[in-house]
């Protein structure tokens, strides 16, 4: 174990057999030791007290590691809050015979500080010593805000799809039940299994639920699975030494090649497990792929709900399939969707998100009751666009490039009780080329030296953005708006991704509303 600067520590583990699955994997549930123990000694550097784990954030597993590699876990506070803190982890394998390293994990854990006794505790802030530090400062906000959202997010997906509870699934042919994946396990928790406070270590919880999971998945498909993904892990109270841990795995979905399992997790001391009452202290749900033995992956069968269980759990993989979609790009920082990914619609507004050449990118698309021309314009004109986009406080002309391209510098509001944000961009416009009807304003962020960094402002950037406004008829046109995600616009966007804000849908009506409506102030630049 070596100890790095204030909050940080690393550590490094050689894979040995005793580590290792059928496959000669590395076992996922030794790496979550792995993984909670260096989390909570970070937390326990910055914070001074004991600390334990409150929740883990969604886990992708990108790399495998094999006997004979050696696991590097870094685990930093990247914020502290009233008395939790959010420790973020980077997983890298690096084989020995090459010294070629790849990326196994980035995860996020939350960890809250347990003061001796009676005695109240207030964390100091992180010392912020990068711009990745304040980066990773401000989107620690946006990740706590999708952990407190996200039962409220996943009970209104529920609440939608419950209008479905009357309709009868089909038989349909190869499609299964998924009582044959069921499996329970009991651990009795002894003296090893606890951490230095006494309980059952989170690490050793989050393994024994992934032994479950595995079983459970491979009665699906008689293989050996591989996990891939973890949602997050929610601690919802302490076991102890002497406890009986009852552990509880079932298949809720299927989604092509990869299967989703339930585990749940209940506690009972020497009198509840007399009386047969426990006290639910956990609850996981783990994404399976699975591979036949030329190493494709296998194609899991289609599952037949039949109890109202049944359905509540295969509605509920469903739910959790589509908060994955958005909140992982908050929290793992990991851009792996499949392209063109549609995830709302309204009467006039959609959203996707395309995801291409590790390049991410928000299209929102909207149908506007104005010429393309007029339309044209007024996007054209950024001085205006304060008028209809809360994002953006300010633009202040600097200088004319061209006829059609110009200089600007833009303000934003202030955002998670930071600085506000500023940005210096080109806009560029062009109109159709001859018989066409499609009318282009470009963005681009870019480096001047008579508007350099202020100190009140933390500068931003746009790596590529714009509007497309397509000419439907005389009256009317289709506005695109497209932008390449970046690490400083993401918390705009967490939002929308993360399910439990509709910020982009109100700005696109709000801009709708400005190009139906335009103030008669004399408001088109000649731009």
């Amino acid at each position: 174990m070596e100890q790095r600067a204030s909050g940080e520590v690393l550590m490094s583990q050689a894979i040995q057999p005793a580590h290792a699955t059928a496959r000669g994997e590395l076992s996922a549930g030794q790496l979550l030791k792995w993984i909670d123990t260096t989390a909570c000694l970070a937390a326990e550097k910055h914070a001074g007290v004991s600390c334990v784990t409150a929740s883990v954030d969604d886990i992708q597993f990108e790399e495998t590691a094999r006997v004979g590699q050696v696991i590097t876990i870094r685990a930093k506070v990247t914020r502290a809050f009233s008395t939790s803190m959010e420790i973020s982890i980077k997983v890298m394998v690096q084989d020995m015979l090459t010294g070629i390293e790849k990326l196994v994990s980035v995860a996020f854990s939350t960890f809250v500080a347990k003061p001796v006794g009676k005695e109240k505790i207030h964390l100091k802030p992180v010392t912020l010593l990068t711009e990745q530090d304040h980066v990773e400062h401000n989107l620690a906000a946006e990740r706590r805000k999708v952990r407190l959202q996200h039962e409220d997010t996943f009970n209104n997906l529920m609440k939608e799809s419950s209008k479905f509870d009357d309709l009868l699934f089909d038989e349909e042919e190869g499609a299964v039940s998924t009582r044959g994946t069921s499996v329970q396990s009991i651990e009795l928790v002894l003296p090893p299994h606890a951490n230095h406070h006494g309980n059952t270590f989170g690490g050793q919880i989050m393994a024994w639920m992934e032994t479950v999971a595995t079983i459970s998945a491979s009665r699906l498909c008689w293989a050996h699975p591989f996990l891939k993904s973890i949602d997050m892990f929610k601690f919802r109270g302490p076991s102890t030494v002497g406890d009986r841990l009852v552990f509880t795995a079932i298949v809720n979905n299927t989604f092509q090649t990869c299967v989703e399992v339930g585990v749940r997790v209940e506690a009972f001391d020497c009198q509840e497990w007399a009386e047969g009452r426990g006290r639910h202290i956990n609850s996981a749900f783990l994404i399976y792929n699975a591979a036949d033995d030329k190493e494709n992956l296998i194609t899991f069968p289609r599952i037949q709900p039949i109890s109202k269980d049944d359905f509540r759990r295969y509605r509920g993989a469903i739910a959790r399939k589509r908060i994955r979609l958005g909140r992982k790009y908050v929290i793992s920082h990991k851009e792996e969707v499949p392209l063109c990914i549609h995830w709302d619609i309204s009467k006039q507004i959609k959203i996707y998100t395309l995801e291409e050449h590790d390049v991410l990118s928000v299209w929102v698309e909207k149908h506007v009751g104005s010429p393309a021309h007029l339309a044209y314009r007024l996007l054209s004109d950024f001085t205006k666009r304060p008028l209809w986009d809360p994002h953006c406080v300010s633009c202040e002309v600097i200088d004319w490039v061209s006829e059609d391209d110009q200089l600007c510098h833009i303000t934003c509001p202030v955002l998670n009780d930071d600085k506000p944000k500023d940005l210096v961009v080109l806009i560029s416009r062009r109109k159709p080329l001859k018989d066409g009807n499609t009318y282009t304003v470009a963005v681009k962020s870019v480096i001047l030296p008579s508007v350099p960094p202020s100190p009140q402002y933390i500068r931003s950037e746009i790596i590529c953005a714009g509007f497309l406004i397509h000419a439907i008829d005389s009256s009317s046109c289709i506005v695109s708006y497209f932008n390449h995600i970046s690490a400083s616009i993401l918390p705009y966007f967490a939002g929308n991704l993360g399910g439990w804000s509709k910020s982009i849908e109100e700005t696109a009506a709000s801009c709708i509303q400005f190009l139906e409506n335009p103030p008669d102030d004399g408001f088109i630049s000649t731009f």
